[in-house]
This record gives structure tokens, C-alpha cells and sequence, in this order.
């Protein structure tokens, strides 16, 4: 079984969505939005597999998250992602695993203009293992976006794109524990379309068959208390062939709130 689609659902979801067309992460993508100073997001997401394992298993996903804005259009923030999953952590062929992780994050909005609805940002994300160390290194991820917010208000679709890449050491899975697996670079790109000032669509891609390679389209409700709520539908980039579609794909389910 591709043990690069799942990954993908550890470290995706590293930032914040704050409103309809102001999140800093769509379900998985950064975004080109950052966190405004002295405010602090937190984050509680869950990933049902949907449908289960081959072998019957249903393993699920979820990951607390806590995000602060440290002005600038600099943001700051730390998950804590956890799953279960068969044959992931380790050798075991049908006993489920639980899985921890650290996951540090950075993002720097470095132009923006709201006059022409351009905006550019970096950002960089660091994955350390909490547990089953010696079949984890550890390994970054880091990318550069340029967003495009068409028509005034709320009412126009904002696209971004940009290419991310891999830090990391060991690829090589004989030479010890497995760093990263699949391409090392590729392409972000999204998609949001207003519906209404509370309801926002989306459609999001990782491109690679590798930890980030997924296809997400969902809704974004901004809620009250300056609250967020997301459905979405993960779909793995390689879940269309050797049966991984009954292992790599996932409904998203997340909650939000701004402080």
C-alpha cells in the first residue's frame, strides 16, 4: 500500500482560516493570508477514512493546532497531529497504529496589495516525530505563493499558486528511517469562490504522488464569535490505482475560532 497520500493529511493543515475570503490555509494549502497581530487561532480538525481499509479498518486523523499573529504579516504556530493507521509507523500488517507528531510553522506575507488584489508570502513548516522515532527523520517543507483576488468586496474568486519543495536527509529507506517519499517538489494551487458573505467554495491541490499530494474541494461557514466551520473530501493523488482508493481518501471535518 502508498504510504504518500496519508502523510500528506499530517502536515497540510498548518495554519488558520479565519473568515470566508480571509484563511490562512484553505483545507491543506497555505495561503497567501497570515494571522493579524496579537490575535491567536486554534484549530481542532478530524479525518475519517472514508471508505475504510482494505482489511476493514477505518483509520482517522486529527490534529489540535494553535496559530498567533506576531505582526509584520508574520505568523507563528504549532500542531500536534495524531492518526491510526495499519502498516504506517510500523511493521505490524493489520494491528492499527497511533501516530504523533511536532510540526513548527512560519509564514511571512511579504506584498500586499489590496488596491490590485495581489498578495506574496512564503513559509516554511518543520515535521519532527513524537513517537516510533526510529522510522521517522525529520524534514521541512517550504514554499512561495502569489495570490489574485478578482473584482471588488467579496463577491470575486481569489486564485493562488507556487511551487513548494522538501528539506530532509535520508531518502533512502535501507540507509535508515525514512525521511520523505515520493517527489520533492511540485506545485500548490486554489480556489475560492464566495457564495455569500458567510459561505465560501473551494478547491485545492498538492500536486506529486508523495506525503502532499491531494485533491480537496469543500465549504468554508465563517460561524458566530469569529468562528469558522469546513467540510471538505480528501482525495490522494494516487488513490486511482493499485486500490488505494479504499486507504487514501478522507472526509475533512474542521472547527475554528479566532481570539
Amino acid at each position: 500500500m502508498s504510504k504518500s497520500g496519508f502523510f500528506g493529511l499530517l502536515v497540510l493543515p498548518f495554519a488558520l482560516a479565519q473568515a470566508a475570503m480571509a484563511q490562512t490555509t484553505l483545507f491543506n494549502i497555505p495561503t497567501t493570508d497570515v494571522v493579524a497581530k496579537r490575535k491567536v487561532y486554534l484549530e481542532f480538525d478530524f479525518l475519517p477514512q472514508i471508505p475504510a481499509e482494505s482489511n476493514g479498518v477505518r483509520g482517522y486523523f486529527y490534529n489540535p493546532r494553535l496559530l498567533a499573529g506576531l505582526g509584520g504579516d508574520v505568523e507563528a504556530g504549532v500542531n500536534f497531529p495524531v492518526y491510526q493507521r495499519t502498516t504506517i509507523c510500523s511493521s505490524a500488517p493489520v494491528t492499527p497504529v497511533t501516530c504523533s507528531y511536532f510540526q513548527l510553522n512560519l509564514k511571512w506575507r511579504f506584498y500586499n496589495n489590496s488596491g490590485n488584489g495581489v498578495a506574496l508570502a512564503s513559509g516554511t513548516l518543520w515535521h519532527e516525530a513524537m513517537n516510533h522515532r526510529s522510522t521517522h527523520d525529520a524534514w521541512g517543507l517550504v514554499y512561495v505563493l502569489v495570490s489574485k483576488k478578482f473584482h471588488p468586496g467579496n463577491s470575486g474568486p481569489r486564485i493562488t499558486g507556487g511551487p513548494y519543495a522538501i528539506v530532509s536527509g535520508n531518502q533512502n529507506p535501507a540507509a535508515g528511517p525514512v525521511s520523505f517519499m515520493g517527489p520533492r517538489a511540485g506545485v500548490i494551487l486554489g480556489y475560492e469562490q464566495p457564495v455569500d458573505e458567510k459561505v465560501n467554495v473551494v478547491a485545492e491541490w498538492f500536486s506529486g504522488k508523495n506525503f502532499f499530494g491531494l485533491f480537496t474541494p469543500g465549504v468554508m461557514i465563517t460561524m458566530p464569535g469569529d468562528g469558522v466551520f469546513g467540510v471538505g473530501y480528501s482525495i490522494g493523488n494516487d488513490s486511482w490505482t493499485n486500490h488505494n482508493a479504499v486507504r487514501n481518501r478522507y472526509l475533512y471535518i474542521f472547527y475554528g475560532v479566532t481570539f
